[in-house]
């Protein structure tokens, strides 16, 4: 399976791509898209289509996109708001299932700990993926979120096949069992 991660922003949108087989994940590539300094509209226009361009590449089957926290700033959390609803856009139009993770979860699946910092994040994703260095920190977000899909995809599935449930099915309890 391979799964895009994005770490959405206005200015920088970060991706990675990763193929997951069993529990072993590897590198694909990954990278950002930059937005122009000009208006709203044509940098919503640059996630879109930079993220349409990377999904016709690499044709990937799941996606993984980090969740808007809010910030101090209530317009900085409209503008990646928007910046964010480009990239699902993106996503959706190409057909692609879009799970959703915060920073919290990326972080401690890659990491360990949900309090990462930034480094910490590079240095696992390196390890993780062996890659010869560091990723940039948008790309080693945005392939943290794809490891976090992958490890919370894994965890899933085996439930799913445990159960006999069909892969992506939902589950519904009764008195804490699993009922289908």
């Amino acid at each position: 399976m391979i799964i895009l991660g994005i770490d959405p922003g206005l200015r920088v949108t970060g991706f990675g791509v990763i193929r997951q087989s069993g529990s072993r994940l590897s590198y694909i590539t990954s990278g950002v898209i930059r937005t122009p300094l000009s208006s709203l509209p044509e940098r919503l226009k640059a996630i879109l289509e930079g993220l349409s361009e990377v999904i016709a590449l690499h044709r990937p089957d799941e996606c993984a996109i980090e969740k808007v926290f809010v910030n101090v700033n209530p317009q900085s959390t409209l503008l990646l708001g928007q910046a964010r609803g480009a990239a699902i856009a993106a996503l959706v139009q190409h057909g692609l299932p879009v799970a959703e993770y915060t920073a919290l979860q990326t972080k401690q699946a890659t990491v360990g700990k949900g309090k990462a910092d930034k480094s910490q994040v590079q240095a696992m994703v390196q390890r993780l993926l062996a890659l010869p260095g560091p990723p940039g920190t948008d790309a080693a977000d945005a392939l943290a979120c794809a490891i976090c899909h992958a490890h919370s995809s894994a965890g899933f599935s085996s439930l799913a096949s445990a159960t006999g449930l069909p892969k992506g099915g939902a589950l519904r309890l009764k008195r804490g069992r699993i009922i289908g």
